[in-house]
């Protein structure tokens, strides 16, 4: 297994409309650049929906921390906020405008939770699986079992006989 060094990224932001989207860019450009494209549209989402949450219902301020985590195979996406009133899977009704943002947190992600963060507030959480790195050199046979049939070529003479070959000669005087 190759190693890889862990990565972290940290924003912190008020959760207002504005910025929740600038925070979804930022996080989509971070996972970019860690070769990490597969994971954009989910990542995204979850923390859409966890500033969210934070806009509509965290006291006393809408003030967040929105961190990244990538260790080996998991990222982790967290949001901490100063409100220590901690949030609840709902069920909502088919015909209610919300109360869906943790059901689909839940949903694309590979695992969430929330945890008190003493008298500080609260951290809201999930995980997604990272695909592995990719190898950046391929792998070659030794040059004796190398066998490229289409690298073969014959040349033809007149007389149909095969050319005889010239011995070998060497560039080094001596």
């Amino acid at each position: 297994m190759i190693s890889q060094p862990n990565r972290h990224c940290t924003v912190e932001l008020q959760a207002l409309p504005s910025r929740i989207g600038q925070v979804r860019r930022i996080v989509s450009a971070q996972l970019r650049y860690w070769h990490l494209d597969p994971l954009i549209d989910r990542a995204a989402l979850g923390v859409t929906e966890l500033l969210t949450n934070v806009h509509l219902h965290a006291q006393p301020d809408k003030v967040c921390t929105v961190e990244i985590e990538l260790l080996l195979d998991r990222l982790t996406v967290s949001v901490h906020d100063h409100d220590p009133r901690l949030p609840e899977l709902q069920d909502a009704g088919p015909t209610a405008t919300c109360g869906r943002g943790l059901a689909m947190v839940a949903a694309v992600s590979e695992s969430w939770g929330v945890r008190p963060d003493g008298e500080s507030g609260k951290v809201v959480w999930f995980t997604l699986p990272a695909p592995a790195p990719a190898v950046t050199a391929p792998v070659l046979a030794p040059y004796d079992t190398i066998r490229e049939p289409t690298l073969r070529h014959t040349v033809d003479t007149l007389d149909g006989r095969r050319p005889e070959h010239a011995p070998a000669r060497s560039a080094v005087a001596g």
